[in-house]
């Protein structure tokens, strides 16, 4: 800050962020659609749209004046998919809350751009939350170029399984890696040679075999 760079931080819905997000008027939520969805990790959906809002507010309010930092609390919520009670429903059943706290200037980015912009985080710290479930789980190890040639056997393995679920469709075509080789690389299947013609047999009503042929298909083309 003392630099002049701004600042945009996810905060942990603490107490003093509840209590800010009850206070923000029902007037002052602002619908927002995106044009790629966002997976949302705690209830394993895409988002495709949601409301916005946000709420001046000061960030180390427990340490002394010069230390604290004015800014602003910028809320995403989106509707609750399983209310805990439908009948008489609170703020915080109805509706899931994700706050970031930023210092941007709103003239610089007013609440819709600014929650986009934060978004745009998100999309990088997905693709490194994928590539550790995957190849990135085996680093760092001690030799620096060791290190650097599998990275980019991480990526090329990153960029042919994320084809492999487009060419997939359906279920696959925004999957993480991990989905799609527990449920189309891993197969549980038995390679049998019959007539000079190799035939690999799936279980029967197997849940994936769709997504399996569109593929198969995409990838093996008949001659």
């Amino acid at each position: 800050l003392t630099a002049g760079a701004e600042v945009s931080v996810t905060v942990k819905m603490d107490k003093a962020v509840k209590a800010a997000i009850a206070g923000i008027d029902e007037k002052a939520w602002t619908g927002i659609r995106y044009p790629q969805a966002i997976f949302d990790e705690d209830t394993g959906t895409w988002i495709s749209k949601a409301e916005v809002a946000e709420v001046p507010f000061t960030a180390f309010t427990s340490r002394k004046k010069t230390e604290r930092v004015p800014g602003r609390l910028v809320v995403r919520r989106i509707p609750e998919l399983n209310p805990q009670d439908t009948d008489q429903p609170t703020l915080f059943d109805t509706h899931r809350f994700h706050a970031f706290f930023t210092t941007t200037d709103p003239e610089v980015l007013d609440t819709v751009t600014a929650d986009q912009t934060h978004r745009g985080h998100a999309v990088i710290e997905q693709v490194n939350a994928d590539l550790k479930d995957s190849a990135l789980a085996h680093l760092p190890s001690g030799h620096f170029g060791a290190n650097g040639a599998w990275l980019v056997c991480a990526v090329m393995a990153y960029n042919l399984t994320r084809t492999a679920g487009t060419l997939a469709a359906g279920e696959f075509a925004r999957a993480r890696t991990g989905t799609i080789r527990a449920r189309l690389v891993n197969l549980p299947a038995r390679i049998a040679s019959s007539a000079r013609r190799i035939r690999i047999r799936l279980p029967q009503a197997w849940p994936w075999q769709q997504g399996f042929e569109r593929l198969f298909t995409a990838v093996h083309p008949p001659p």
